[in-house]
Parts: C-alpha cells; sequence; structure tokens
C-alpha cells in the first residue's frame, strides 16, 4: 500500500489502494450500478402496470357482457387481464357440463385467480431480491475492505519504523473509501427495495379486490342459472 500524501480523490484512493481493496472496491461498483439499473427499470414498470391495470380494471367494471369483454381485452399483457382471464378460462371449464357444482365453480374460480395474482406478483417482484441482498451486504463487504486495509496500513507502518500521520493517512483513507462505496451501493439498495416493497404490495391488494369483484359478478351469474 502506498505512503505518498498526494491527493486523496476517489480514482487516486482506488489506485493506491492494494490487490484486495481493489477488488473490493470494484465489486461494490458493479454492485451499485446493478441497483440502479434495476431501480429504474423497476419504477418505470411498476408505475406503468398500475396504470394500465387501472384502466382494464375501470372498463370492465362497465363491461356489460363477460364473455364480449373477454373476446375484446382478456388477452391484454398485463396482470388485471391475465387474472381476468384465469377467472374466465375456469369459469367456462366448470359451466360446460351439463350440470354445475355452484360451490365448487365458486371455489375453483377464487382459487384460479388467487393462484394467477400470485404469479403475477412473483413476475413483478423479479430481481428485487437482489436489492434486498445488495442492502444487507455490501456495508459488510465495505468493511471487510476497511479492515483488510487498515491492517494493511499498520503493517506498512511498522515495517518503515515511523507512526507520523503523514504515513498513516493514505493507507487509512484508502481502506475508509471501501465503506463509503458499502454505503453508498447499500442505502439507495435498501430505500428502493421498501418502495417497491410497498408499490408491489398496494398493487397485490388491488388485484385481489378485482378478483373478489368480479368473483361476486360470476357468482351472481351463478344464481341466476340455477
Amino acid at each position: 500500500m502506498s505512503g505518498e500524501t498526494g491527493s486523496i480523490s476517489p480514482l487516486a484512493l482506488f489506485v493506491q489502494a492494494d490487490i484486495i481493496v481493489k477488488a473490493v472496491m470494484i465489486g461494490l461498483v458493479l454492485a451499485s450500478i446493478l441497483t440502479w439499473a434495476i431501480i429504474i427499470s423497476h419504477h418505470f414498470r411498476i408505475k406503468r402496470l398500475a396504470r394500465e391495470n387501472e384502466r382494464f380494471e375501470r372498463a370492465c367494471s362497465k363491461a356489460e357482457d363477460v364473455d364480449r369483454f373477454y373476446d375484446a381485452r382478456g388477452r391484454e399483457d398485463i396482470p388485471s387481464a391475465r387474472v381476468f382471464a384465469a377467472g374466465v378460462a375456469e369459469w367456462r371449464r366448470s359451466t360446460s357440463g351439463p350440470t354445475t357444482d355452484k360451490e365448487g365453480t365458486r371455489l375453483r374460480l377464487s382459487t384460479a385467480m388467487h393462484s394467477a395474482i400470485g404469479a403475477e406478483i412473483d413476475k413483478i417482484a423479479d430481481r428485487l431480491n437482489i436489492l434486498a441482498t445488495v442492502g444487507s451486504v455490501a456495508p459488510f463487504v465495505g468493511l471487510f475492505g476497511t479492515v483488510w486495509g487498515i491492517m494493511r496500513s499498520f503493517s506498512d507502518i511498522a515495517g518503515a519504523n515511523n507512526t507520523s500521520l503523514a504515513v498513516v493517512a493514505p493507507g487509512i483513507a484508502e481502506a475508509l473509501f471501501a465503506t463509503a462505496l458499502g454505503l453508498f451501493a447499500a442505502i439507495p439498495a435498501v430505500i428502493a427495495y421498501n418502495r417497491m416493497a410497498h408499490s408491489i404490495n398496494r398493487m397485490e391488494s388491488k388485484l385481489t379486490r378485482f378478483a373478489e369483484g368480479f368473483h361476486a359478478t360470476l357468482s351472481r351469474e351463478l344464481e341466476r342459472e340455477g
């Protein structure tokens, strides 16, 4: 590890660090880049899906004929449409025979739509576990780099038999920079994960309410048929 007292800019701190601390810094920078890519892509995706779900659900609530609405919009590539399609598909299977088991049909409709909701939420939440991992692990990776760098710095100090600040400062600064990078990667990851988890939970609640409303519509249809 270098004992030079020149610049302590981030680039200089990286260049002066030893190979282990450099590897830690590079890993944390890559984790930060991946974190921001996930944050940006998921933010816009969740907002778009929430908007499209709301439009679909409003249109569905105004539809007078379920089959006609399904033929027109049931194959749209959005969560609400797939939950709706799961309900219609189960409805058609359960009522296609000469007799209909009303209670069994209601149970199967609920199961089919809630399974569809679970599948949609799993797809939307894909890669959010990376944010959770970065948020929890990055500070410790940065701390490892700091501990390693300080150990090397003290080793260099002992070898030089010189404890002046000019000798100590560069090595300590390089080591602490690894901790700073760990926090730089972790803090946005934790904030984004919590925020997106909240948004996804809200979407799941809205999909559940939509499924329950559609289930009620189909239940009334069963009563009319009986």
